[in-house]
């Protein structure tokens, strides 16, 4: 991820041997990691059974917030592609019956949000 795509807050994917390593603790006893990516300092994590979100908080990021967010609840989302002028495409993820969306993520145009699409339609359909 070059350092203008960190600045903006754009993602760029983790491999899985980097995400188990740090966040295999997370995981039930039958759960797994299937891809993950990373904004700055924060990560979001896709498993077999739910949407993982860390954010890390307060200056130094030695604070972290694990929220969890299993795909059952997930009601919709919307993928905004990346244009001419606007460099980045954004996830937008509403749980339940929310009005507005509970997960807004941003990604570089290296990333094939068609996938993220995809897999995400697999595990809410």
């Amino acid at each position: 991820m070059s350092i203008i795509d960190r600045i903006l807050g754009n993602a760029s994917e983790m491999s899985l041997e980097d995400l188990t390593k740090k966040y295999d603790r997370l995981l039930t006893e039958r759960e797994h990691i299937e891809v993950g990516f990373q904004l700055l300092r924060d990560v979001f994590i896709f498993t077999s059974k739910r949407l993982i979100l860390v954010d890390k908080q307060g200056l130094t990021g030695r604070k972290t917030e694990y929220k969890s967010l299993p795909y059952k609840n997930i009601s919709r989302f919307s993928l905004e592609t990346a244009g001419t002028f606007d460099l980045d495409a954004e996830l937008k993820i509403w749980i339940s019956s929310e009005n507005v969306p509970s997960v807004s993520k941003k990604f570089n145009k290296q990333i094939d949000v068609y996938a993220i699409q995809r897999y995400l339609a697999g595990k809410i359909l």
